[in-house]
Order: structure tokens, then sequence, then C-alpha cells
């Protein structure tokens, strides 16, 4: 690999000083004329310089600093509330956030680590890594602190701040179980490789297996790759295989409970009096058709523990075990029966 042009290089090229050159590069603070402008530029252009931002900004006073945020998918409701509530609290203490949106490419996530890196960001947070050893490793050469959020793809040796996700399946599933006496459950969404390529299938895993834990019957999974379309398509021909519907369903996902719905109400039933349907998260779900009875994270209070292990170090030693996942709470909407449905 070829040597990085530098200033020095630079001037050289333009046949003046260090100085002129960083004059040129910043504007200042002192005058410059148009012929020695004029050669400074060709040589820059000549040798391909790149400004190295990341040492400009070590050098310089400053009141903003940066973080980057990575999140794999900016259309779903809950990754847009914890970049909303990340980029609020960093600003409140002066740091500036760089969001990339993976798209759950292992690539794409990679190049946004290395050009985050390259901007010279302070620090990195991670909402659902779907390569997180290679993050760490780019991360780590580069002594860039990181703080993983939510869920991870791969091992790595650190803390994931987050929910309780087998506690928030068991929480709902539970109160079907326990407070309307369901006993025929089915479980929308997918968690191997098989049903799904992109999607946060390790916190469905997670969920769906605090379900079982909450039922005395067996629990049905209708498995999908977690997109809406998905979701419609495998309820619609689990209700089609089936003389009579479920007593109630848990939607694996926020994003595909508006499809999961759609597709009961399709077959002819009503939510709740024919079927109950609980799922997660969902803050703004009660300025849609349903409330959903559902488990919900506390956002703000997640993106508080991963700003402050990013921005102050861990408040532990690093002897004493990680802190406990954030405990969901219960949202009682009128999807389960609880409450009068809205007409």
């Amino acid at each position: 690999m070829s040597k990085r042009p530098t200033v020095a290089d630079v001037a050289r090229r333009a046949g003046t000083s260090t100085a002129v050159v960083s004059y040129v590069l910043n504007g200042g603070p002192r005058p410059v004329s148009d012929a020695l402008r004029a050669r400074v530029s060709q040589a820059i252009e000549e040798l391909d310089y790149r400004l190295d931002r990341r040492a400009q900004s070590l050098r310089r006073p400053r009141r903003w600093r940066q973080i980057g945020l990575l999140v794999p998918d900016l259309i779903l409701p809950l990754f847009g509330e914890f970049v909303g509530s990340v980029e609020r609290q960093a600003r409140a203490r002066d740091h500036l956030t760089m969001v990339g949106n993976t798209g759950y490419d292992p690539v794409r996530e990679a190049e946004f680590v290395s050009a985050f890196i390259e901007a010279g960001i302070d620090g990195l947070v991670v909402i659902g890594a779907c390569d997180a050893a290679e993050v760490a490793a780019l991360c780590a050469r580069a002594r860039v602190p990181v703080a993983w959020m939510h869920s991870i793809r791969g091992e790595i040796d650190a803390e994931i701040i987050g929910a309780d996700h087998v506690e928030a399946g068991r929480l709902v599933t539970g109160h079907l179980a326990g407070i309307h006496g369901c006993r025929d459950i089915a479980f929308v969404g997918g968690f191997t490789e098989d049903d799904v390529t992109h999607g946060d299938r390790e916190t469905v895993a997670q969920r769906f297996a605090g379900a079982v834990a909450a039922c005395d019957a067996p629990l049905h999974q209708i498995r999908t790759d977690l997109t809406a379309d998905g979701a419609y398509a495998a309820v619609r021909d689990f209700l089609r295989t089936r003389p009579a519907p479920p007593d109630a369903v848990v939607v694996g996902t926020y994003g595909q409970t508006a499809a999961t719905t759609r597709a009961l109400t399709d077959h002819g039933l009503r939510i709740p009096e024919d079927v109950r349907v609980v799922g997660f998260d969902g803050n703004q779900a009660k300025y849609g058709p349903y409330d959903l009875t559902s488990a919900r994270q506390p956002v703000d209070r997640i993106a508080r523990r991963a700003l402050d292990e990013l921005l102050t170090g861990p408040s532990a030693p690093a002897d004493r075990p990680a802190a406990a996942p954030s405990a969901p709470e219960l949202h009682l909407g009128d999807t389960c029966g609880c409450r009068t449905p809205r007409s």
C-alpha cells in the first residue's frame, strides 16, 4: 500500500512551506496570493491529498464533539425512537451524532465504521450490530470506544445494553394465559437463518423463549421473515389451515403488528372479541387503529446507559458483573380485551 501523501509532500510539490499549504486548506489565517494558491491546489490534486480530519479535530479545541451511531433500519419505529433518544441526549452533552443506516448489511456496516473513524468520531454507539466482531476490531485498531445497544450478531466480550427480551415475551404471553385464560396461542415471527436474513432474529428468539416459558400448552409458531409482507402472508396461510382461529396471537416485532392485525380482520375476525393480540414496543400505537397491548422498552433509560458507558467509561470495576438488562413494562391497550376497543 502506498504511503498517504502529507502536507509536507504537498508543500514540496508546490515549492512552498507547509504553513502556506495550511493557510490554503483552512482558509487562513493569513492571505495567500492567487498564483500561490493555484500551485498549492494543483499539487493537492496531483497527489490526491486528503485532509486528515481526525488529526485536525484532535489539534483544535472544540465545543462540539461527535459520535457515530449505527442502526440497522431507520424505517422501523423502535430504531427511530432509539436514534432520536441518543441524538437528544448526546446533544445535551455537547456531542453531535452521525447516523449510519446499515440495512443489516455487514459490508455497509464496516464501511460506515471506517468512514466515521476517518471523520474523527470520539465514540461509536451500535444498535443491532450485524457483524459485531468486525466492528469491534475496526474500533479497537483506531482506539475508538464503543457502546453496544439492543442486540448484536456475533460474539464479543462486551456488555449489551438493552431490555430483557426473554422477560418481555414472558410478560405479554403470561398476561394472555393468566388474565384471559388463553391456551391456544400463536407466535408470529422467525429467528433462524433460514427464516430471516436481515431482520432482528436474535431479539425475536429471546422473546419466543419467554413466551414458551409462560405457556402451559404448546405454542404455535407462525414463521416469518420479519417483514410486514411476510407476516401478512404467513398469518393468512396459518388461519386458512385451521378449523378455528387461535385464542390469541403474540406478534414478535412491532414492525409486523399492522400486517398481522390486517390478516386477522381480513379473515373476518374481530380484535379482541374473536382473537386477542399482544406484541412489543409500539409507543405510538395509540394513534393507529388499535392501541396495542405490549411489553415496552425504556428507550430513554437504555440510551442514557449507553452514552454513560461511551462518554464517561464503565461506572463499575472490570471484574464486577455487568448490570442487568432493563425490565420491560406491560402496556395494557385495547387488543387483549382489558380495555374497550375504539370504534
